[in-house]
């Protein structure tokens, strides 16, 4: 039986791809722009990856996949970010959560997966960075399109940009600490993530393989 997260994934592009063709069959324009652009949206960490000739683990693309569902289909074509005045806070801790994750995983993979080759509290905070530098991108992006082409991405303005900030930062703390309980050897929550990670790109993680870890 495939894994949880493969399942997840499928069922995810089986909907939108069952919600492009809904919209072709009633003329709805919108739908199939949006559940088509979401759709497209599920395969693209792969295929960056395999750019970097990187392998990303199925509950990584199955979180993707989600995030994209989340925010695209279900938040902006549903609008559930009007509807739950706590899905705007939610997505921007989990994206935050996750750019850091990823952002300590790339910086590690630099040293090979040597755990000597830097303090962890400065890995840790070097992944933080990587995470409100991606957040406050991200909401110079929204203050553009609302400014450009008349859009309410910011929503209520200055008090929405600072609550997005707040939660970013609450996630990528929660992954930088994590990162650096990771590199001391301290078990965490995201720690077989990690493992994952590294399992599936051993060559790159060649001096942290060569201490024995992880076993797969």
């Amino acid at each position: 039986m495939p894994a949880p997260s493969v399942l997840l994934l499928t069922a995810i592009r089986l909907f939108l791809g069952a919600e492009a063709l809904i919209g072709v069959v009633t003329g709805n324009g919108l739908a199939i722009f949006v559940a088509t652009s979401a759709l497209a949206l599920t395969f693209l960490p792969q295929l960056v990856a395999s750019r970097m000739r990187l392998r990303l683990p199925n509950s990584f693309l199955a979180a993707a996949a989600a995030f994209v569902l989340s925010t695209i289909y279900l938040g902006e074509m549903h609008d559930f970010y009007n509807r739950l005045w706590w899905w705007d806070l939610v997505l921007h801790g989990s994206s935050a959560m996750g750019f850091g994750i990823l952002g300590f995983l790339l910086i590690f993979m630099l040293f090979e997966g040597d755990r000597y080759a830097a303090p962890p509290w400065a890995i840790g905070v070097l992944s933080f960075c990587v995470a409100m530098t991606v957040g406050a991108l991200w909401e110079v992006f929204e203050y553009g399109m609302d400014q450009i082409f008349g859009l309410n991405m910011q929503k209520s303005g200055l008090d929405d940009t600072m609550s997005d900030i707040m939660v970013n930062a609450l996630g990528a703390a929660i992954a930088g600490l994590a990162g650096a309980a990771y590199l001391k050897g301290r078990a965490s929550g995201l720690g077989a993530a990690f493992d994952h990670f590294v399992s599936e790109n051993r060559t790159r993680f060649r001096k942290l393989i060569a201490r024995g870890r992880p076993q797969g």
